[in-house]
């Protein structure tokens, strides 16, 4: 399926509480595209099971069919096109199939304290758990995929969200998005 007939498809990565999922969702809304967001997909089959999105982590170190079906999902998203997609490693994930990646950076302080003020928990139970929880995704990552997260060479775009309020975020994206467009002669609308 070439690029022109499935229409655009733009990734964005990064940790949890990075600020991913609004600049994904924001561009989404701007660009006039469908957003998914691998994240919500994994706490959904957290629920369903059960158990925490910590644990489901610990659950997929040791059964890869979680990842891989939520991988299974995201190519089949992005091939779809017309799409923003969000997740903690979609751009390496389906970058073949992504026309932009951008990945969206933050400190561990600042993405703890937006878990906890999101999820209303206090900030030292989230703090401990997300250092878990990332640990325990970064080891997995590299064995199920040989991939290294802290290899950004995969991003088109990378942007901190400390930086920069939501808003100013989507600006500065707009204006990369159209200048990489042109290069690569995508069409975009905006």
């Amino acid at each position: 399926m070439s690029r022109a007939k499935k229409g655009l498809t733009i990734v964005v990565s990064g940790p949890p509480g990075s600020g991913k999922t609004t600049l994904a969702r924001m561009l989404a809304d701007r660009l006039g595209l469908r957003y998914v967001s691998i994240g919500q997909l994994f706490r959904d089959i957290a629920r369903e099971r059960g158990v925490s999105v910590a644990e489901l982590n610990r659950l997929a170190e040791q059964d890869p069919s979680i990842d891989l079906e939520l991988d299974r999902r995201a190519r089949e998203e992005a091939a779809r096109g017309n799409v923003v997609i969000d997740g903690h490693i979609t751009a390496w994930i389906a970058r073949d199939l992504a026309d932009i990646c951008i990945g969206v950076i933050a400190s561990l302080e600042t993405r703890v304290a937006r878990i906890a003020q999101r999820e209303g928990r206090p900030l030292e139970e989230v703090r401990r758990e997300t250092l878990v929880r990332e640990e325990v995704e970064r080891r997995r990552f590299k064995k199920l995929y040989g991939i290294d997260i802290n290899d950004l060479s995969v991003f088109d775009i990378i942007i901190s969200s400390e930086v920069f309020n939501p808003n100013e975020i989507l600006e500065i994206v707009m204006q990369a998005l159209r200048i990489i467009a042109q290069k690569r002669g995508i069409e975009i609308k905006a």
